[in-house]
């Protein structure tokens, strides 16, 4: 028997907003979504060339850290006449000592962590409950579960985006609306292998039971499967997918 096109396909007809899609988790989730037929809406920092931008998914440019951006692009958002799923993927980290850390470090990284979601799960909310339902998955880390020295700023956000994940999973259900949280391990994307070494990705992986690092799709396959019609009944959930990094 030869498979229809809904199974081959079952986001066909699907809007949904992947931020951060220009590169590494973000620009694997944006393939994976439009391969299942889905009309992409992607975010990058700037402009992209026609060589960077990943073919088939409308690109806006928006800076999440720069709040006038941020407050525009949710507008923008809200008046979206539909919108299917919203994937809060952009995200930045500073590793830094608690000493060191400054104010102005300090409202970057929540403005981009955690306000960006905030705000654009609020707005892509609005259009779901008008549409009859939706999907909302953040992307958030291990270090939302575990964490080390030096990640104060990072894990406050991360775990912050866990937390209104649970919450507005518990408000938004009886609108059809589930929300969900991913917390990826150590993914070896471009940006890894180019700020490690080949000893230091061995030696990192030999932590993990899996013994390797995340490959990008294997992110982007739970991501569509929480952003997708075949997710009926998963809410409120962070979803580790770290190889086992987190139980050792």
């Amino acid at each position: 028997m030869t498979p229809d096109s809904t199974s081959l396909q079952p986001l066909a007809g699907s809007v949904i907003l992947v931020t951060g899609a220009s590169r590494g988790i973000g620009r694997s989730i944006a393939g994976r979504l439009l391969a299942e037929g889905a009309r992409v809406i992607g975010t990058s920092t700037r402009a992209l060339s026609a060589t960077e931008a990943l073919p088939g998914v409308e690109y806006v440019a928006v800076d999440f850290a720069d709040s006038s951006q941020l407050e525009t692009f949710a507008r923008f958002v809200a008046e979206l006449p539909r919108l299917d799923a919203c994937i809060n993927n952009a995200g930045i980290n500073r590793i830094k000592p608690l000493a060191e850390v400054t104010t102005p470090d300090f409202e970057v990284l929540m403005r981009v962590d955690l306000e960006a979601p905030f705000a654009l799960c609020r707005a892509a909310a609005g259009v779901m409950t008008r549409c009859g339902g939706g999907r909302i998955v953040n992307v958030a880390s291990i270090w939302s579960v575990v964490t080390k020295a030096n990640r104060s700023l990072y894990s406050t956000a991360k775990t912050g985006l866990v937390g209104l994940t649970r919450a507005l999973a518990a408000g938004l259900g009886a609108a059809g609306i589930l929300v969900n949280s991913v917390s990826p391990g150590f993914v070896l994307t471009d940006l890894t292998r180019q700020s490690l070494s080949t000893e230091e990705i061995a030696q990192l992986s030999s932590q993990i039971p899996c013994r390797r690092m995340a490959d990008p799709s294997e992110i982007a396959e739970l991501v569509a499967f929480l952003a997708g019609p075949r997710n009926t009944y998963i809410t409120g959930q962070n979803l580790v997918i770290d190889g086992g990094f987190t139980i050792v």
